[in-house]
């Protein structure tokens, strides 16, 4: 572990020296000092709130780093505790006290088996307390979790409401040429072409984890339902989509593996149009409380109950790597290929390969209050030769989005957001694109 952060401290270690040189260090040392008071007398979050805007600047200065982990903790802001932490054991890997606040950080973002080996050796070492809390007292949380598990289940509700400027996804023409037909022009009927409309939504979902008998081994499952409607004249576009999962989990050290079975379905106007079902497999892997990496297979068969010569078998792969900053913003981004193979091998340009890429950041505003914004891009190249316009259709799709999140009290949330996709094609019907705007309110449980 220490070997893994050394490289974080040198800059830290650099303007350490630098700060000393010039004379700060006796006004800095009187501030580690009273943040060192504060914690002494359980006031670890004022202590946190004075320290952290001097990190930039301290970081790598042991004195700082070790009084700032231990006000993290006693704030619960366990990641900022193992940055600081483990700073100061690259510099000072036999400092008991370093360990110990890092064997509780660590503990506090569910690393039991590193923070069990931490917590059991500053014990050995006669260190009585962390944070305010006696160390065998941690050791007993880790082994009621590791024995007893932590099953649990969480639930929401959500309303959102907006406005759709292509509620039915269709092109903005009102004709066509046709090149099978030797180039002749077309009138498209008037609900092929794209309509607007607001609309209102209802969704709620449900999921749960039971841990087995080897904490290591947890059952899955999930249900989502979603209902939107656009009422008026534009209720033939109402929709109802639903899906469910159940699967297994398999936990080691920082290492996550599941394999689940999915099914979702999809109406138009009461009328099922799209069923899908398959399995998923994912790999998770934490190497600390910062960073993220998932790889994911997923392969499900999709029917089409009203074309049924649109049945296809759809594959998946791909990656995701997401990194949590100390300023408490993120940013994630991935990749991922696949196919659609038709299952009418008589219909070869109803099935396409894919490949796209997919990113987004959220940065905090205020306390309860971030902006955030994603943005991904997806090709299709379709097999065989279109009937209709005779090319090998070709798709290029964009979106993006922009919103804020606002948490106005505890288990609440208020999300405006606007998206934006673009479709471009060289079989024109394909081509559409569609502005979003919405506010979701949701409600956790």
């Amino acid at each position: 572990m220490r070997s893994k952060r050394a490289s974080f401290a040198l800059p830290g270690v650099f303007l350490a020296g630098v700060l000393s040189v010039t004379g700060l260090h006796a006004e800095v040392d009187a501030l580690v000092r009273e943040a060192q008071e504060l914690s002494t007398a359980g006031q670890g979050a004022k202590a946190y709130e004075m320290l952290e805007p001097q990190e930039s600047q301290r970081a790598g200065d042991p004195d700082f780093d070790l009084a700032f982990g231990i006000a993290a903790n006693q704030a619960a802001q366990y990641t900022r505790a193992i940055m600081a932490l483990e700073r100061l054991m690259a510099l000072q890997p036999d400092n008991v006290r370093a360990r110990t606040e890092l064997g509780r950080a660590l503990y506090g973002v569910g690393d039991n088996k590193a923070a069990r080996k931490l917590l059991a050796e500053g014990q050995l070492n006669g260190i009585t307390a962390v944070a305010g809390e006696p160390i065998d007292q941690l050791l007993h949380a880790i082994d009621r979790v590791e024995a007893e598990g932590n099953s649990s289940w969480r639930g929401y509700v959500e309303a959102s409401a907006g406005q759709d400027s292509n509620i039915n996804g269709a092109p903005g023409i009102s004709s066509v040429a046709v090149p099978s037909l030797g180039g002749s022009i077309l009138g498209i009927a008037p609900g092929g072409t794209k309509q607007s409309g607001g609309f209102g939504a209802l969704a709620a979902g449900l999921s749960g984890r039971m841990v087995m008998d080897d904490p290591r081994w947890s059952l899955i499952g999930s249900v989502n339902v979603n209902d939107r409607q656009y009422g008026g004249s534009n209720d033939q576009y109402d929709t109802l989509q639903y899906d469910a999962s159940a699967g297994v989990v398999y936990r080691h050290e920082r290492n996550e593996f599941s394999l689940a079975a999915q099914f979702a379905a999809y109406d138009i106007n009461h009328d099922r149009v799209r069923n899908a079902s398959g399995v998923v497999g994912e790999w998770t892997y934490r190497p600390d409380g910062f960073r993220q990496v998932n790889a994911y297979v997923q392969l499900s068969r999709l029917a089409y109950p009203q074309q049924p010569i649109s049945d296809a078998d759809r594959s998946v792969v791909g990656v995701t790597y997401a990194n949590l900053f100390r300023s408490g913003s993120w940013a994630y981004g991935g990749l991922y290929v696949g196919e659609e193979a038709e299952r009418d091998s008589a219909y070869p340009y109803l099935g396409h390969k894919l490949a796209g890429v997919r990113a987004g950041v959220q940065y905090p505003l205020a306390p309860g209050l971030a902006l955030f914004a994603t943005a991904g891009y997806e090709e299709r190249h379709f097999g065989g030769t279109d009937p209709t316009f005779l090319v090998s259709r070709r798709d290029h799709q964009f979106n993006a989005g922009v919103g804020l999140s606002w948490v106005p009290a505890e288990f609440w949330r208020v999300t405006p957001q606007y998206s934006y996709t673009n479709t471009r094609s060289n079989v024109p019907l394909a081509e559409y694109d569609k502005n979003l705007f919405s506010v979701t309110v949701r409600r956790d449980f």
